[in-house]
């Protein structure tokens, strides 16, 4: 009631402050009825019909009384009559489908897009290290287009969630009881979000006092809410068991701003509590207040100011500046407000953050936020980070956020660690030896070798299509070019050291740079030509397997799709011939050797997927390909690098000039 009052006393203001203002609308004095639907559909069904109908009498469209001009339809619920939108309606809650803009043209809402918010939590998410959070919301089409919004964000962020409730918020105490097992669920998590109006945050108190036993528990998560969650209007006698839980809470609401007068505390409602009633004006009162503006401002210009041009109203008097987007949703941003519970039982929302209109600005105070167990929760479901020798493993059936750090096993490497290991000892002989240069360019294009295997995963997309076979020939090019420049440096670095041999002039960088960027640069020729007479696009396949459809990549050109790997195949070729004829250089030279078993292991790998790739169809395809990719990167990975981190690791003394210097004939 107290919360109904003063979006009340919010609307008699604006329109009494709207009258006083001469300026705005000379000779015209605005009026207003109020309507209570009480949340119920058939009573908004009800009080929307009548307002085209004759006093006392429902018959839509049937004025036969007196006129009463109407101007607007201001609530927070309106149900949208399709064939008799005559009026400019502005909404101030939330409903996210209320049709096309060309359906309802003549409805705005006030209030600001979600899409603001959505972001918003997934940032304070992210800001605190938060991975392990449930979700809860009303079993209705709110609740649903809430969940699979904020789902995918979340798990683009690999945040994840312990659990998703939806309830139904009109249940009685009964049927409350029957969710005590899957309350349960609310044991093991530290942060819950919140998400409904301003009922559902009274009733879903009442499903935690049906569960006493849980108070403890309560009392120590850290909860999110929407920005339509209320916690005022509560009775006093209720307060600690209704209130209490939310003490730490974390709440994102509507935007406000200063609108001239405030309440000094010295009306008649003074001595209602502040839990009650607040003497600053709350989100949904500041919406009202904009929303009459909103319709003062659209009367002041009715001369010449279009339907569509409402969208492009500026209110200056309204607190802060309001306008429309091209959706009709208002442009203000969320405020973020810490709930603290006091002694006295007062509870007051302090301000710690704010979030911009586009949801790209986020800013918080982390250092003012008060949490209910006097600690920043830890809301993490596996370790914050594996250390070096460890790696992340998921349990089977587990969310991918409830990672365990297992121990590598012996002979296990990975492309990341063998690039911090040359880089740390970029100065020892060994990689000194090797030529560093060729050995970074090396390790990061197998590095990108592996990650283009995602391109292959996950439903194909026309771009996904487009890059994933374009990526692997480039990078298996550069990569494949940085072993061939490696085994030419080698034969020609041996040649040098006899006497007269003029291949000294050819050593350097010179040499190296344009067979590392001519090779490539020859296959992205190729991928240009493909790309530009039949490139590959998604294809439906409904052939391959009966009663199924295939979504899969179509290579268009196959004659280039083989050109592709038949270059690929030429450069392996060279580099395995010319390491091959190297192998038995002295042993301060012997990459050779591991070069040798590198290309012979790639070789191999490519050979044998031509023959599997052609006798396969549909998803095995796809997979064949990923495996050969994985498989070739870590064959050249293995065999060229591995040796040389065993003596950085394990055999330091090894790695001196003395011992690189030292020659041994073959």
């Amino acid at each position: 009631m107290c919360k109904n009052y003063q979006q009340f006393l919010s609307l008699v203001f604006a329109v009494t402050e709207v009258n006083k203002d001469l300026v705005l609308l000379p000779n015209i004095t605005l009026g207003f009825h109020i309507y209570d639907n009480h949340q119920i559909e058939r009573t908004i069904s009800i009080t929307s019909l009548s307002l085209l109908s004759t006093q006392g009498q429902m018959v839509p469209g049937y004025k036969c009384d007196k006129e009463d001009p109407l101007l607007s339809v201001i609530g927070e619920f309106i149900l949208l009559l399709k064939e008799e939108s005559y009026f400019m309606q502005l909404g101030v809650g939330f409903e996210f489908s209320q049709g096309e803009r060309r359906v309802y043209p003549s409805f705005f809402r006030i209030n600001p897009k979600e899409s603001p918010q959505y972001v918003g939590l997934v940032q304070l998410l992210l800001y605190f290290r938060w991975n392990w959070v449930g979700l809860v919301a009303p079993e209705d089409d709110r609740g649903e287009h809430f969940i699979s919004t904020l789902t995918p964000m979340l798990q683009e962020k690999e945040i994840c969630l312990a659990f998703t409730e939806m309830f139904d918020f009109n249940i009685n105490a009964i049927r409350i009881v029957k969710f005590h097992s899957i309350l349960k669920s609310w044991l093991n998590v530290e942060v819950i979000i919140l998400f409904g109006d301003a009922s559902s945050s009274i009733k879903i108190i009442a499903v935690k006092t049906a569960l006493e036993k849980l108070r403890k528990t309560l009392f120590q998560t850290v909860w999110i809410m929407s920005s339509h969650w209320e916690l005022n209007g509560v009775e006093p006698q209720v307060i600690l068991d209704r209130i209490k839980p939310f003490h730490g809470a974390l709440h994102f609401r509507d935007q406000t701003g200063d609108v001239g007068k405030q309440c000094t505390g010295k009306e008649n409602l003074q001595n209602l509590p502040t839990y009650m009633f607040e003497m600053s004006m709350t989100g949904e009162s500041y919406n009202i207040y904009n929303a009459i503006y909103a319709v003062a401002y659209a009367l002041h210009a009715m001369h010449n100011l279009q339907l569509w041009q409402v969208k492009a109203m500026k209110f200056p008097f309204a607190g802060d500046e309001v306008s429309f987007l091209e959706n009709g949703r208002g442009s203000a941003g969320y405020d973020i407000l810490n709930w603290i519970f006091l002694p006295n039982c007062s509870f007051i929302p302090v301000k710690v953050g704010e979030i911009d209109p586009g949801g790209l600005d986020f800013t918080i105070n982390s250092d003012t936020i008060v949490w209910a167990t006097k600690v920043m929760p830890f809301a993490r479901c596996g370790r914050k980070r594996c250390h070096a020798g460890e790696r992340r493993s998921v349990p089977e059936g587990e969310p991918v956020c409830c990672y365990k750090c297992d121990t590598c096993p012996g002979g296990t490497i990975s492309n990341q660690t063998v690039l911090v290991i040359f880089r740390k000892h970029h100065n020892t002989p060994i990689v000194k030896a090797n030529n560093r240069d060729l050995t970074y360019i090396l390790l990061v294009s197998l590095l990108l070798c592996f990650l283009c295997s995602f391109l292959f995963i996950g439903r194909p997309g026309k771009l996904t299509c487009l890059f994933r076979q374009i990526a692997f020939a480039i990078l298996f090019a550069l990569a494949v070019s940085s072993v061939l420049a490696k085994t030419v440096m080698v034969v020609l670095a041996f040649m040098a050291t006899k006497p007269g041999n003029r291949t000294r002039k050819l050593l350097g960088k010179p040499l190296t740079n344009s067979i590392v960027l001519g090779c490539p640069l020859v296959q992205a020729v190729l991928c240009a030509t493909w790309l530009a007479t039949s490139p590959p696009f998604p294809n439906l396949d409904f052939h391959s397997l009966f009663g199924e459809t295939i979504l899969e990549c179509k290579e268009g050109s196959i004659s280039m799709f083989y050109a592709v790997l038949t270059y690929l195949g030429f450069l392996a070729l060279v580099s395995f011939t010319v390491a091959f004829l190297a192998r038995k250089l002295p042993d301060s030279f012997n990459e050779a050797k591991f070069i040798t078993f590198s290309m012979l292991v790639f070789c191999s790998v490519w050979i044998t997927f031509l023959p599997t790739y052609l006798s396969t169809k549909g998803k095995s395809m796809v997979a064949v390909e990923i495996f050969s990719i994985l498989a070739s990167g870590a064959g050249l990975l293995t065999c060229i690098f591995f040796p040389k981190c065993y003596i950085i690791l394990v055999r330091p003394n090894l790695n001196c000039r003395e011992n690189i210097m030292k020659h041994k004939n073959p």
